[in-house]
């Protein structure tokens, strides 16, 4: 009797054991997908990133050639 009861409360805590992992491999896929959204995102802020900093390098052309036409014609 002792040992059948050794054996219940054995099949007990390996069945917790068994739940808690399929719980952490759950959290674990979850992660995994927030992880690949995140540098998704980053990847696309860092494009945007990129193309204002050539916005912005272009503003800065364009702004140079209007002061050196203002520069040439106050001469």
């Amino acid at each position: 009797m002792e040992n059948q009861t050794t054996l219940q409360k054995l099949n007990e805590k390996i069945s917790t054991i068994l739940n808690q992992h399929q719980a952490l491999k759950a959290e674990v896929e979850i992660l995994r997908t927030e992880l690949v959204t995140l540098k998704s995102e980053r990847e696309i802020k860092n494009q945007e990133i990129e193309k204002l900093i050539e916005q912005n390098v272009q503003k800065d052309l364009e702004i140079e050639e209007i002061v050196d036409k203002i520069e040439s014609i106050m001469g």
